[in-house]
């Protein structure tokens, strides 16, 4: 299946560069798959179009302040991206920019805030670097006071843009756990939600269930193989609490709605690797692995019955996985998937990470 199934044209101005002023007033496409009725309304609004006992899977892993800045020692810039932790708490894996330069001088920092080492290099073009805080006891303390959110380079900003300030709050889920602040890319459908209108939803018998997924950098890589199936799909590790397991197994007891992509990955990875791998559970139930599941059409789904999304890049396995959930089974959803977003660019939908979203029943 050829890639360029999977594209489309989008007009620039629909890139959206800020947030909707008010996280639930984003607009929203409802399609019914089972009538092809497309609904056009806003996220404020979505209890409307779910039943009073709809089951809500979040992933919620807190974006981490990824993007540090620093010099070589002959005084050359650097720019750096925390991707991983590696093999312990002060040594990360990183993209360097730029990267040979700062491989060979072999070290780069702040003054007084922080020294770094480059020890290797590894897949990809990523970086093994150890640092040494000045002033904080981990990298992840380092990162929160200096660095800055590490938005998608489709977002434009320079480093001192005044719009940092709000990314800084608007690229996190309102209910984003700062415990697990390991994501260097935000679960984007996640952020329409506002406290308000969960109380609202939970308030008419909808329930909400945690799991954790560590988006990483490869989110926003592309397929760049010409056949889909060709495509070396980015590794993610991910945690479902056993409370939130036992519900996605529990299909009759409402309908189980993924929050985003990160959600669905979460969930269809699990429930296809506890058969054949028992030891991903611990002994508490949670389920802890390291997602490898690619989902594109004619893929099926065992774990979800609706999903929120956003507006995905073209050539993007995100796209793939979307296309699949609206005609599992088939490659229909592919040609459907690109008119609706034909009707969105018509309607002028905003589209990408800060962007409107869909809810696909």
């Amino acid at each position: 299946m050829k890639i360029d199934r999977f594209d489309y044209n989008l007009p620039k101005e629909l890139i959206a560069q800020e947030p909707a002023a008010q996280r639930d007033a984003s607009r929203l496409m409802v399609i019914d798959r089972a009538t092809r009725e497309v609904t056009h309304s806003t996220f404020a609004a979505i209890g409307d179009f779910l039943p009073a006992k709809s089951r809500f899977f979040r992933n919620n892993a807190a974006v981490l302040k990824a993007r540090l800045y620093g010099q070589r020692p002959t005084g050359g810039k650097v720019e750096c991206l925390l991707l991983q932790p590696a093999e312990d708490a002060l040594s990360w894996w990183c993209l360097l920019k730029p990267g040979k330069k700062t491989l060979q001088a072999g070290q780069f920092g702040l003054d007084g805030e922080y020294t770094a080492e480059v020890l290797e290099v590894g897949a990809n073009g990523n970086y093994k670097v150890r640092f040494q805080p000045v002033r904080d006891e981990s990298v992840t303390a380092l990162s929160e006071r200096l660095g800055i959110m590490p938005l998608p380079p489709y977002i434009e900003r320079s480093k001192d843009d005044p719009r940092r300030d709000s990314d800084n709050e608007r690229y996190q889920t309102v209910y984003a756990d700062y415990a697990k602040q390991l994501a260097v890319a935000a679960p984007t459908a996640g952020l329409h939600f506002t406290p308000e209108l969960i109380a609202q939803l939970e308030s008419s018998g909808a329930s909400f269930y945690d799991l954790t997924l560590q988006v990483g950098i490869g989110t926003f890589h592309p397929v760049q193989t010409e056949h889909v199936e060709d495509h070396n799909i980015h590794h993610e590790w991910y945690e479902i609490p056993a409370s939130a397991l036992a519900e996605l197994q529990s299909p009759d007891a409402g309908p189980r709605i993924a929050v985003g992509t990160t959600s669905v990955r979460s969930i269809e990875d699990a429930l296809r690797r506890i058969p054949r791998e028992p030891g991903c559970l611990t002994p508490g139930g949670d389920v802890q692995a390291e997602a490898d599941i690619y989902i594109y059409p004619p893929s099926e789904f065992s774990g979800i019955d609706h999903m929120i999304t956003n507006f995905h890049l073209p050539k993007s396995t995100l796209l793939c996985l979307v296309s699949a959930f609206l005609t599992p089974g088939s490659e229909e959803g592919i040609d459907w998937l690109k008119e609706l977003y034909a009707e969105a660019i018509a309607k002028q939908y905003r589209f990408y990470s800060y962007g409107d979203a869909m809810l696909i029943l």
